[in-house]
């Protein structure tokens, strides 16, 4: 067993110890920004004026106003439990500042587990991660290689489609989009259970695959931060 096996697996038991009550980020919101937001959200959360804020939240839809006022005002608006607010936000994000449209996805979704944890009388865990997820399932970029470093002919690339529809299928798997390339290589983009081992459904896959020829490499590059370009794809597999 490899050292990114064994992460997969701590990942795997994190996941699973995850409680029911918990919120998956649906949106694909740059992880860079993410930890910008929750950093800048830390510093300016503090002690608000919750009246003020509740008086002044609609400058947000002011074009006039900075930027950075905005930020502020999207995350001090973020902490406060009222509906009012949270349908403020979701108004701003129909038609944000384009600078700030990831900064309200994540400000809506701080609200939303605000008021759901107050009205349900729990904590609710919220999960984020570049690409996202949706309902209790997260998002996934994966890269898989041939053995022969040549491209897929056309016999290889139905066995592919054929074989993934259905495995994947079986294992609760929804492919968004399975695409070849001109190249050693080809991508899906995908939906997993976030209980579930994402590792083994695939190495499941690559071996049903191989069955009929042998031309699928066992290693492959997942990632649920971004999806990858083509540079980004060949720089990591050389």
């Amino acid at each position: 067993m490899t050292d990114n096996d064994n992460l997969f697996d701590n990942i795997q038991r994190l996941f699973t110890d995850i409680p029911n009550n918990f919120n998956i980020l649906e949106y694909q919101v740059d992880i860079n920004v993410q930890i910008e937001y929750f950093e800048y959200s830390k510093k300016h959360k503090g002690k608000v004026d919750k009246q003020k804020l509740f008086d002044n939240k609609n400058i947000l839809f002011d074009k006039t106003v900075p930027i950075e006022e905005k930020k502020k005002m999207l995350v001090q608006l973020s902490s406060i439990e009222d509906v009012e607010i949270f349908r403020t936000i979701e108004k701003y994000l129909k038609n944000p500042d384009k600078e700030l449209e990831n900064w309200a996805i994540l400000a809506l979704q701080e609200s939303r587990i605000l008021l759901e944890s107050s009205l349900l009388d729990e904590n609710k865990v919220f999960i984020s991660t570049g690409l996202g997820g949706k309902g209790t399932k997260l998002r996934y970029f994966l890269v898989l290689t041939t053995k022969n470093e040549e491209t897929l002919n056309k016999f290889q690339k139905e066995q592919v489609v054929k074989e993934l529809n259905f495995i994947l299928k079986n294992n609760n798997v929804d492919i968004e989009n399975l695409s070849f390339t001109d190249y050693n290589y080809f991508t899906i983009t995908c939906l997993v259970q976030i209980s579930d081992s994402l590792q083994k459904i695939f190495r499941l896959a690559i071996e049903e695959i191989n069955q009929f020829g042998d031309f699928l490499s066992p290693n492959f590059l997942v990632t649920n931060i971004k999806i990858l370009s083509n540079d980004e794809i060949l720089d990591y597999l050389k």
